[in-house]
């Protein structure tokens, strides 16, 4: 063993001489010719186990922990099953595809699915006769094979938080008999959230090259469409407000504001005058975190950026795509940047991260409550802080990052045969600023770099190589992340 130490001490002396009296030779080669021959000497290991032994080291519980968590307000049973087989189950014929953008009857449904299948391409539609969408959910959730699971932002943060027994969560959404079955027993529901019926999203699923008449899909993917007339209103977010009085808890989850898109804009901008109205009421010393996601309409992404919505959270956690879409609407950095392409440029994200931060976060001269970003992509995570308001952010990320590898593959802990590093091993931490490029350490798999007062904290994802279930998976991320967050009293 001695012989080993040793010899890392002999090569790290001669490569840091060759650094500083050769300038002429360039030091990231240096650098990666030392990792390499490090890399020999400690063994074998491949980059994987390398970041997962190294997570195992580096994620540990927050001195403060959180004792009761609320969380609210969208929630549904998630019903699964093959989209080809359902439409058969309801006597329906192929047929020639056709986009609709309402569906109004099982000939619309037909018509959606076979037009979206047949390019491959996922697509979400609302379905206006409620009796009629009830038959086709009560057909969906009972045939052979259908999967029910609990749906829905907030029930399923709901759901991650749960699995830990020291925790107590209050979920409060429209939740119908089957949601309720499907909850954690460690999940209470107030009786005031208790609907007569589940609020259903059917999500037909296609298979590559499967076929249905003449249409042949490209590539696997899946068509969703409910009745969600209780979600996309935000019907429970009064309750939730009102029942926090007697829970008391320590943390606030907020989701669902992007349900609200189906609405008209005049009910759609009374509502979020109606919701910022409400989420004023939570007491100031309670933190909460809103968990964005997918939306279309830029105006009233703008409308929630802008019109105190972010000023009243402590903590967003969104994706790729939810960044780009946010900063297109309110004018960030990168604005004009179409699509990702590949993995996301993380020096692109980190601007846009950082422009959040300083132009709708707190300062001393801003009264805004926001202090924290966790941002997710499939290759890497990143947990942007202002500096003296968060703790424990390496184990936070690095938690959310596993929890990633570990849903994706279906599995209790990290199985390296069946994930890979994606990430980028080298990358600018902007591309405004001048140039500073970052080295990722897979001992060490969680670089921080600082900027004008905000600390950002980046870990790669190791990506499941055969996903087994991606529904969710964002929502379990910023739980996770959020179970190994630490706020600071103010």
């Amino acid at each position: 063993m001695w012989q080993r130490s040793v010899s890392v001490g002999l090569l790290a002396l001669v490569l840091g001489y060759l650094c500083l009296l050769g300038p002429e030779l360039p030091c990231s080669p240096l650098r990666h010719l030392s990792a390499s021959l490090l890399g020999g000497l400690y063994g074998s290991r491949s980059l994987e186990e390398r970041v997962a032994a190294a997570w195992q080291a580096a994620i540990v519980r927050p001195a403060r922990r959180w004792a009761r968590v609320a969380v609210g307000v969208n929630a549904c049973v998630d019903v699964v099953l093959s989209g080809v087989k359902l439409l058969e189950a309801l006597g329906l014929e192929p047929g020639d595809g056709k986009n609709h953008v309402v569906l109004n009857s099982k000939q619309d449904l037909k018509e959606a699915f076979s037009h979206f299948m047949e390019k491959g391409a996922a697509a979400e539609r609302f379905f206006s006769d409620a009796e009629s969408f009830h038959h086709i959910a009560q057909t969906a959730s009972e045939y052979p094979g259908a999967q029910l699971y609990v749906g829905g932002n907030a029930a399923l943060i709901g759901q991650k938080l749960a699995a830990n027994p020291d925790l107590k969560i209050l979920l409060c959404g429209p939740v119908g008999p089957k949601l309720h079955e499907l909850l954690d027993d460690n999940v209470v529901v107030p009786p005031e959230s208790m609907q007569e019926r589940d609020e259903f999203h059917l999500i037909l699923e296609y298979q590559a090259g499967e076929e249905w008449g003449r249409v042949r899909a490209p590539n696997a993917n899946r068509f969703i469409f409910s009745h969600d007339l209780s979600n996309g209103a935000l019907n429970m977010l009064e309750v939730f407000v009102s029942s926090l009085d007697e829970f008391q808890p320590d943390l606030v989850v907020l989701s669902g504001l992007h349900m609200m898109e189906g609405q008209s804009k005049e009910m759609r901008q009374r509502r979020l005058m109606e919701a910022v109205a409400s989420i004023s009421d939570i007491p100031t010393d309670i933190p909460i975190h809103l968990e964005l996601a997918s939306m279309t309409d830029q105006d009233f992404m703008s409308n929630i950026v802008h019109q105190q919505v972010f000023p009243l959270v402590n903590s967003i956690g969104l994706n790729e795509q939810e960044l780009l879409f946010l900063t297109q609407s309110a004018s960030g950095p990168h604005a004009s940047l179409a699509s990702w392409s590949g993995v996301p440029d993380v020096g692109v994200v980190s601007d846009i991260l950082f422009w959040i931060l300083k132009e709708h976060g707190k300062t001393v001269e801003r009264a805004s409550d926001l202090t924290r970003i966790h941002f997710h992509t499939l290759a890497y995570h990143i947990l942007v802080t202002v500096d003296g308001y968060w703790g424990n952010q390496v184990a936070a990320v690095a938690a959310g990052a596993r929890a990633a590898g570990t849903q994706a593959c279906a599995t209790e802990n990290i199985d390296t045969n069946k994930v890979f590093l994606k990430a980028p091993l080298e990358f600018a931490a902007s591309q405004i600023e001048a140039p500073s490029q970052v080295s990722l350490n897979p001992d060490d798999p969680v670089v921080h770099w600082h900027r004008e007062g905000i600390s950002f904290h980046f870990t790669p994802v190791l990506v499941c190589k055969d996903p087994v279930r991606t529904v969710g998976l964002g929502d379990a991320i910023s739980a996770e992340g959020l179970l190994y967050s630490e706020i600071y009293p103010q």
